[in-house]
């Protein structure tokens, strides 16, 4: 064999072959705390509710979730479902109000910020409107206001207790003053829903702020918090800037507002059916 030959080969039988691909994980599988840092295994976060393991974080949940946790088998009928906003100030921003009511309705699924509806909480009929802040925020708008509205009126008709979970930035700019007015026609609902002495449970997730804290959310028999939730009017920042102050440590959280009287209750997520059947059976009597 040919010297030339022989290194021919033996550069044959020294190449190195590459090695396999390293796989990556897919998209989804982790996702870390937004409060503690800690690595959480995705599918144990949603066996625990949404609930980080490590430190408790309440992270948010859909309407579908919260109708799923806290209705028997998540059963429900919902109505007026085919409310829907419109543009009655004909608002632009940086996009126009129509696109956002369209961007929001693709995402999420919903036609509005609310679901109301009649379930179920432990074989107790109760009328429940719950609020998705992935729809413009959880903003309150005529409709949200108008579907409100009418749940209170369903309860006070029908006789049943009513319940509201809140998760709002607060009025929804985009309609001005139409927004606002919400705020007045929610809270005569409940004031008029009074007088049937059955009992309102107000949930406040996170957040709740601004024209929602300051009317329906804060007018319960019993308010209910989640563990950290952000609760409020304006948000810190704009405070600090207009009383060119520092806010104390842990301001507008749940456990802030249950020291000073605004919450009656603290409940992790875990225990809120739990806790609002009992508060039923305390207003309404137990079951037969």
């Amino acid at each position: 064999m040919p010297i030339s030959e022989w290194f021919q080969k033996k550069e044959k039988y020294t190449q190195i072959t590459p090695g396999a691909k390293k796989r990556s994980v897919p998209d989804g599988i982790w996702s870390k705390c937004a409060e503690c840092g800690e690595i959480i295994y995705q599918r144990e976060l949603l066996k625990n509710l949404r609930v980080c393991p490590t430190c408790d974080f309440h992270y948010k949940l859909t309407v579908g979730d919260r109708l799923n946790l806290l209705l028997d088998d998540g059963k429900f009928k919902e109505f007026n479902a085919s409310l829907s906003s419109t543009d009655p100030l004909n608002f632009v921003s940086e996009k126009s109000y129509f696109d956002s009511l369209a961007q929001s309705k693709e995402k999420t699924n919903l036609v509005e910020a609310v679901i109301t509806a009649k379930g179920k909480i432990n074989g107790r009929s109760i009328i429940i409107a719950v609020m998705d802040f992935r729809f413009i925020g959880g903003s309150m708008g005529s409709v949200v206001g108008e579907k409100v509205t009418c749940a209170v009126e369903k309860a006070t008709e029908d006789k049943l207790p009513l319940i509201i979970i809140s998760s709002s930035g607060g009025a929804r700019m985009q309609e001005g003053m139409f927004s606002l007015m919400q705020m007045a026609k929610t809270s005569a609902a409940i004031g008029r829903f009074k007088k049937t002495n059955l009992p309102y449970i107000s949930v406040l997730t996170n957040p709740t702020m601004g024209g929602v804290t300051a009317s329906f959310a804060s007018l319960g028999d019993v308010i209910i918090a989640e563990l950290g939730a952000l609760i409020g009017f304006a948000g810190p920042r704009v405070l600090e800037k207009t009383i060119k102050q520092k806010l104390p440590k842990g301001f507008q959280t749940a456990e802030f507002m249950l020291d000073y009287g605004q919450v009656d209750l603290i409940v992790h997520r875990k225990e809120l059916k739990a806790t609002i059947s009992k508060l039923l059976d305390f207003f309404v009597g137990e079951k037969q």
